[in-house]
């Protein structure tokens, strides 16, 4: 019932969000309102809640009282643009590309999102796939303190006392739903999957108002999202080699290389799909670190398990849709929303906020200098003075609105150390610079230098910026971990797989087109070249397509599927269990018998079951997300070692100065360090169950 309110609660906000793409955006078509309708709608979601937390906590109240304010603003935009829309109801035969596109790509998505994001087991345990074993456990962690806690700012329930300064947006959009009651997945799963279909819908277009064309965006779209490079020579090598070697398993050892499973094989040399099982670990077509693969896919290791990049992607492509509307089809007034919508980005998805930021900077002094130095009519000089006084306006309420949020938060934890260095080659190791590219990238890179110059000025000009994020990530890094400027860099693929797609679409309607004969009648291309040139097209579309499929479908079996087993479908729980049976119950008892701020001495493991779904405090959390955030945890990292092994001398001391209420001991704790059980034995054990017995500190 709750999770039926949870739902009711965001199609309200999508309801606000329409109406107020209806009044600003009269005169688009349904489908780019809807789209603007969605972007407004999670603008309010994400801030609304957070604005009033500042001032009454993270409560109850905070949540009720957003809906209110979002529905009032829905309502007022509703009767303000009553008669001014321009545009009708949504047409099917009109979009039948864009849904062709959107929907296969938003089911896939919806797909994962259901069977990575913490799956019940039959034996009490929690499973995910293998992408989301790793960040999500974090995220988890921020959605439940932000909720049970209530206090506001928040602090890293991983590391008490210590300010959140990642943008932490995209995990308290879920604590409103676990504030609302909803359960812990589905309070994950709903405004991601709300967001996710804004990007989708946001790529598609953003694309085909760029290009004005549906082919194009079609396959810009499919590039993005499925796009990859020559990753899967790799595995189809080893294949031959296998079979080569007259190994009677060969390709049951090719589908463990590609999806991460192990198959056996009947006497006939047949796979038994229904007993595989999981194996592998990142070994795909697009993420193999061994070969230098490190281009993923857009969907199996960028949204799904980077909700940050989810949903600073859903403000991010509706941004510059807005920008290249403004900038290059003087629609001037976009710019104030422009600045509105860039100013809500950086406590969602910093990144994202600069690689817009760095787009724009490009495009001003190109106009700039346009407007200073080239020759134009008066009445055209004014119009260019016009256009650089409103985008100098969208800077400045960019600004104003980002300042605190950069400020308060951001600049205050990367001053830290490691955020900003010199490295050149981004997180190729391997390879020389080129190979490198050309490996990861296929075809897309190597037809972005012919589809450049092949394009018409202006989309130069506006793929301009991205080259500029290029080359500016290509010898800066702007966090500890190098990796993540791929966060900015997919800024620029995806700009670049929309100039490549243009250009295998107008090198194929040439070659497939009618010849105009003397007399000016129009002759058909003869049906053998014809064929030739759609089956090139065909082999050259598979080809970029083909590592990316392959990585989604070995995302899929990651986590639990659906299957065949004995040649019939069923459902398979071999997902990676990140929190054992024994420690939810442990947590479910936390969850009803210890304050929201209680503090728990546990281990340090990353998949810490405490953090992730009680909400409480632990003393030190997982060095894998503490040293990427920039933050200093080692001397409570070192003293966690210290009061399992050595409590007698420190313990008391250190459970003072870390307000420690509760110590945990399980197979964890038992396993990271040698624990001197002797002397938690003399607390009183509050809870015992198997292994797991967790004491309560006088």
């Amino acid at each position: 019932m709750l999770n039926i309110l949870s739902l009711l609660y965001i199609l309200a906000f999508a309801f606000s969000g329409f109406a107020v793409s209806r009044l600003i955006f009269p005169g688009d078509r349904f489908v780019k309102q809807l789209l603007f309708g969605l972007t407004a709608g999670l603008v309010m979601l994400l801030w609304l809640p957070v604005l009033l937390a500042f001032l009454i906590d993270f409560t109850l109240l905070a949540q009720l009282i957003a809906l209110v304010l979002a529905l009032a603003a829905g309502i007022f935009c509703l009767i303000r643009g009553k008669g001014r829309a321009r545009t009708g109801s949504f047409e099917l035969k009109k979009e039948k590309y864009l849904l062709l596109t959107c929907v296969p790509l938003i089911i896939v998505g919806a797909v994962l999102m259901g069977n990575h994001y913490i799956t019940n087991a039959s034996n009490g345990s929690l499973h995910v796939g293998q992408c989301t074993y790793g960040d999500l456990c974090m995220h988890l962690g921020f959605i439940t303190s932000i909720s049970v806690q209530k206090t506001f700012p928040p602090m890293y329930s991983i590391l008490p006392d210590t300010a959140l300064g990642y943008p932490f947006l995209c995990d308290s959009v879920s604590s409103t739903f676990y504030t609302l009651g909803s359960t812990l997945r589905f309070a994950t799963i709903l405004p991601s999957l709300y967001a996710y279909v804004t990007v989708v819908l946001g790529v598609y277009l953003f694309f085909e108002d760029w290009f004005k064309r549906d082919s194009v965006a079609v396959l810009a779209t499919w590039f993005f999202f499925v796009g990859g490079g020559f990753g899967f020579a790799y595995f189809f090598d080893s294949a031959k080699t296998l079979k080569s070697l007259g190994s009677p398993d060969s390709w049951h050892n090719w589908l463990s290389e590609i999806f991460g499973v192990n198959a056996s094989v009947n006497g006939g040399g047949t796979i038994d799909m229904g007993k595989m099982l999981m194996e592998g670990w990142y070994k795909t077509p697009t993420n193999f670190v061994d070969h230098g693969l490190r281009w993923v896919n857009s969907i199996a290791d960028m949204l799904i398990p980077q909700r940050a990049t989810l949903f600073g992607w859903a403000l991010l492509f509706p941004a510059l849709q807005l920008l290249r509307r403004a900038v290059f089809e003087k629609e001037h007034k976009l710019f104030i929303w422009l600045g509105v919508l860039a100013g809500a980005m950086p406590l969602v998805h910093t990144h994202s906020f600069f690689a817009l930021g760095l787009i724009s900077v490009f495009l001003i002094i190109a106009r700039l200098i346009e407007y200073l130095f080239k020759k134009a009519a008066p009445a055209e000089k004014k119009e260019r003075g016009r256009a650089l006084l409103y985008f100098l306006l969208f800077g400045v309420i960019a600004v104003v609105l980002a300042a605190p949020q950069l400020l308060g938060f951001t600049f205050r934890q990367s001053s830290a150390g490691g955020f900003l260095k010199y490295h050149f080659n981004w997180c190729n190791e391997s390879d020389s610079w080129l190979w490198f590219y050309i490996k990861n990238l296929g075809f897309i890179f190597i037809l972005m230098l012919p589809a450049f110059l092949a394009a018409k000025k202006d989309t130069k000009l506006f793929y301009g910026g991205s080259l500029l994020i290029w080359a500016i990530c290509e010898f800066i890094v702007f966090q500890p971990n190098t990796y993540d400027n791929n966060k900015l860099l997919f800024v620029w693929f995806a700009m670049t797989c929309g100039i490549v797609a243009e250009l295998i679409v107008n090198v194929c309607g040439k070659l497939t087109a009618p010849e105009r004969q003397e007399d000016g009648s129009l002759k058909k291309q003869p049906l053998g070249k014809r064929a030739a040139c759609i089956f090139a097209f065909c082999v050259l579309i598979a080809s970029m397509l083909i590592s990316g499929v392959m990585t989604l479908a070995r995302e899929y079996v990651s986590g639990d599927h659906l299957g065949l087993r004995d040649g019939k479908i069923a459902y398979k729980q071999n997902g990676y269990e990140v929190v054992s049976a024994e420690l939810v119950k442990l947590t479910d008892w936390i969850k009803e018998n210890t304050e929201p701020d209680a503090t728990v001495l546990t281990a340090t493991n990353h998949n810490n079951a405490v953090a992730m779904l009680t909400g409480r405090n632990i003393v030190c959390g997982a060095p894998t997300f503490l040293h990427f955030h920039g933050v200093n945890y080692s001397e409570r990292y070192g003293r966690v070692r210290q009061m399992y092994e050595d409590p007698y001398d420190c313990f008391d001391d250190y459970a003072d100065e870390y307000g420690v209420d509760y110590v945990l001991l399980s197979s964890w704790e038992r396993s990271s360090y040698s624990v001197d059980a002797s002397f938690f034995d003399r607390l009183t054990p509050v809870y015992s169950s198997g292994g797991t017995v967790l004491y309560k500190v006088d």
